[in-house]
């Protein structure tokens, strides 16, 4: 029984040494970043232009919310907003809502029927506690709208 709790010790051991040894030998690496900067570094004193690589390309950027006009999303089910089932104030529908946030953090509901509203209870807060990842970019709102079923 002790040979074997020996063995397994060493093993162990070992094992400890060569993750020492790996750990040290990528210590005295430099990073890709301090490497990038000290290219750029160089460069700077030589009077030239410091490029940085461009990554990732700018076609698979997506937009920041300063590019945007603004974003929307499908709200299926009733909406409910402090305790009470919204309705369209309108045409009175009160379910299946496009729900849209602009740029400067104002709320508009549409309903089905195209009536838009402003919703001044809700904020861009809400739409990002209950909205879903981006899954499409459109260059109008009516592509938008046409995308979500509207």
């Amino acid at each position: 029984m002790f040979r074997r709790r020996a063995r397994a010790d060493r093993e162990f051991l070992e094992v400890q040494r060569k993750s020492l040894a790996l750990l040290q030998m990528l210590a005295q690496e430099p990073r890709p970043f301090d490497t990038v900067q000290a290219e750029a570094s160089a460069s700077a004193g030589a009077g030239a232009e410091a490029v940085v690589p461009d990554f990732p390309p700018a076609d698979l950027r997506a937009p920041s919310r300063q590019d945007v006009e603004g974003v929307m999303m499908r709200w299926m089910q009733p909406l409910v907003i402090d305790g009470e089932v919204h309705a369209c104030p309108t045409c009175g529908a009160y379910r299946d809502w496009i729900v849209l946030c602009t740029r400067d953090d104002l709320v508009w509901l549409r309903c089905r029927v195209g009536h838009q509203v402003q919703e001044p209870r809700l904020d861009a807060a809400w739409y990002n506690r209950n909205s879903g990842p981006v899954d499409h970019w459109h260059p109008t709102l009516e592509d938008g709208l046409r995308h979500l079923g509207h």
